[in-house]
């Protein structure tokens, strides 16, 4: 599919922005943009409707009335240690928002684009491919697993996008991990970095890409679209310091438990693409190319 009409929901987000951003470059769809926000942080002339996908009632009128052949949802809550603590908000947000995105699609035959992560799975024999067996070991996690069990039962038109480690730019936007090592080593201060957490960092533009690539071969079910490389967030943050020039000495070598952080982490994981790379076409950058177009999108 070359042309039609998609709403996209989290459209204010960092995943949100890069899927207008790509798919307003490189392809003839009419988008609607959605989020919970009064106004959109995209200065671009684009239909702009405020929606809280927790409102039923409300995400099935405005799908209705726009009728698109696309939703690409890039709403969630995302704070995986917040999901610890906040678990009724984690499950509204992953969980039943998603659930009313298929009431609202179900019956007029719409495609349902959804996202998830990494993890769904509990980290121990990493790198996952889309036929692993999911164990999650967070509440983040499980919400997330069981709004893709959700879509895939629910006999929706859907496909279902797993990814991981996100970084990239945009407006009014929350730090990511790239982000957050560019301000820290940038001003010259110490930070901790963890040398046993594996897996693939992704720059947004390459999971946006992705994206469209899937869009647009009209293919259904479970695709992983990541970053190229997997290594350790120690390595990723080596990297980084070459490509923006930070000293080295400034990064303290840790594991994950001297964190002390309330969710527990996948740390041998990482998401294996060769199956989008296959059928849709996706070439994802490596690390070090990632972060030159990084650098290059922030003006060093």
């Amino acid at each position: 599919m070359k042309k039609g009409k998609i709403l996209i929901t989290g459209s204010n987000g960092l995943l949100g922005q890069a899927i207008v951003s790509i798919f307003t470059r490189e392809s003839d769809f009419e988008l609607t943009l959605t989020s919970v926000e009064e106004q959109s942080n995209i200065n671009l002339n684009f239909n702009y409707i405020q929606l809280d996908i927790t409102n039923k009632e409300k995400t099935k009128k405005a799908i209705s009335e726009v009728s698109p052949d696309v939703v690409i949802n890039c709403a969630a809550f995302t704070d995986v240690d917040a999901c610890e603590t906040e678990r009724e908000l984690c499950w509204k947000l992953n969980v039943d928002a998603v659930k009313n995105l298929i009431i609202a699609t179900r019956p007029h035959n719409i495609k349902l684009v959804h996202f998830s992560t990494d993890y769904v799975f509990d980290g121990k024999n990493g790198p996952y491919d889309e036929s692993s067996v999911p164990n999650p070991l967070s509440f983040y996690g499980r919400s997330k697993l069981a709004a893709e069990n959700a879509i895939t039962i629910s006999g929706t038109k859907h496909a279902i996008i797993r990814t991981m480690v996100l970084f990239g730019i945009g407006n009014k936007v929350k730090a990511n991990f790239a982000t957050w090592l560019i301000n820290k080593l940038s001003a010259g201060e110490m930070i901790n970095i963890v040398d046993d957490q594996i897996g693939n960092s992704t720059i947004v533009d390459d999971l946006a890409y992705g994206t469209l690539k899937l869009i647009e071969s009209e293919r259904e079910g479970l695709y992983n679209i990541a970053g190229k490389d997997i290594e350790s967030r120690l390595d990723f943050t080596y990297k980084l310091c070459e490509v923006f020039g930070y000293k080295k000495s400034l990064i303290s070598v840790i594991k994950t438990k001297d964190l002390n952080q309330p969710a527990p982490r996948p740390l041998n994981s990482g998401l294996i693409t060769l199956k989008a790379q296959t059928e849709l076409g996706f070439e994802p950058m490596d690390s070090v190319e990632s972060l030159q177009l990084l650098k290059y999108q922030m003006g060093f």
